[in-house]
């Protein structure tokens, strides 16, 4: 075989190498993906039931109940179209209240029901830390 035909036979199963790794990366990470849906597309769409997905929206105000156990919180997941019921069984993140973002993962019962393993509040746009805000108000220099 002559050198010229070894260098493209090297250079073509490195290529088939590169692809071959890539499409077994994007076979992983297909199946460990989680999905986001908000409140209406679940309405919308329908519910992919016990499959691992997030669940994002705002803590409906006035749906947050903890039970007597005091580690379960019901609440409801909305986006201003729609409601899920979500349950989560822990400690809930500090910034976690009615009125606020939320993203939960989990998975869907049956009966619609949300159950959530992880709870992510989010915080408004407006959000600065404190440091940075005394600072503003101290020097007027600062933008938010």
């Amino acid at each position: 075989m002559k050198p010229k035909h070894q260098r493209l036979t090297l250079a073509l199963l490195g290529v088939a190498a590169v692809v071959g790794a890539a499409l077994l990366a994007l076979s992983a990470l297909g199946e460990q993906a989680s999905f986001f849906y908000a409140p209406s597309d679940v309405r919308r769409d329908g519910v992919p039931v016990g499959r691992a997905v997030r669940l994002g929206g705002m803590v409906a105000a006035g749906s947050v109940a903890r039970a007597p156990d005091g580690v379960t919180v019901h609440f409801q997941v909305t986006d201003g179209q729609a409601t899920t019921p979500v349950v989560f069984a822990g400690i809930v993140p500090d910034l976690f209240r009615e009125r606020s973002g939320v993203v939960a993962e989990g998975a869907f019962r049956r009966d619609g029901l949300f159950v959530a393993t992880n709870l992510l509040a989010k915080h408004d746009e407006k959000y600065m830390p404190p440091q940075i805000a005394g600072r503003m108000h101290e020097t007027k220099t600062l933008e938010p």
